[in-house]
């Protein structure tokens, strides 16, 4: 289950400050640490579902959590893939409604911080720069999701399991040998695909000896190929 506590926060160093809140004089980032608070989240529980009420700035500063849109035939369809560091939740959080319009849950057991949206509004309001960094910062998250889905749409089935699996090892565990985080049906969510094909073009890629396949356990043998095939699949 969900836990809560009021975080310890050392403000001489920081990640999200150097992110989101480095314009900040020392005592507003030191107000901003003593209002924020930490849950961690198990594998599997919802952070966020689509229509919840939220008043904070969210920011992933342990785990890996998927952002997710549910459709009413019970299908589903992952938009991302958060990160530690990541300020996720960018793109609802000055909703006129206050709903966050997707859901989020953790891939892995996750520590998320929540920062007060009032606090935020008044840095708006009172520090330019500040402001001119958060709405980078948007601008960044919201690009980085377009340039998937444009990279996605641009590849063949082989092309689109090849860029996932290179986008695991490249950007969230930097190493060629990882548990999968997510399983083959939400891979297929991710990338677009039916499950069967997915489970399919794994195969291949193991029949191929380009990549081991231990239950969970992935690992890239030909990253070469990989790169290749995602390159021109």
């Amino acid at each position: 289950m969900m836990n809560e506590s009021k975080a310890i926060c050392d403000c001489n160093d920081c990640v999200i400050r150097n992110l989101v809140f480095a314009h900040l004089k020392e005592d507003e980032f030191k107000n901003i640490c003593g209002l924020k608070i930490e849950k961690s989240f198990n594998k599997g529980e919802t952070i966020y579902q689509k229509g919840q009420h939220t008043e904070y700035l969210t920011y992933l500063k342990k785990g890996i959590v998927k952002y997710y849109q549910q459709y009413q035939d019970n299908k589903s369809s992952i938009i991302t893939i958060s990160i530690p560091h990541d300020t996720f939740a960018l793109m609802t959080i000055f909703h006129p409604e206050s709903k966050t319009q997707y859901s989020m849950a953790a891939l892995e057991d996750s520590v998320v911080c929540y920062i007060p949206l009032s606090v935020i509004r008044e840095l708006i309001l009172s520090n330019g720069n500040f402001s001119l960094d958060l709405i980078q910062k948007i601008n960044q998250s919201s690009q980085q999701i377009i340039n998937h889905f444009l990279t996605l749409n641009s590849k063949n089935l082989r092309g689109r399991v090849a860029y996932f699996l290179l986008y695991l090892t490249n950007h969230i565990y930097h190493k060629d040998i990882y548990e999968l985080p997510v399983s083959r049906k939400e891979i297929a969510e991710l990338i677009g695909m039916t499950t069967e094909n997915v489970i399919r073009t794994l195969s291949e890629f193991r029949k191929e000896r380009i990549i081991k396949i231990n239950g969970k356990e992935i690992e890239i043998i030909e990253k070469e190929r990989l790169n290749k095939i995602c390159l021109y699949g």
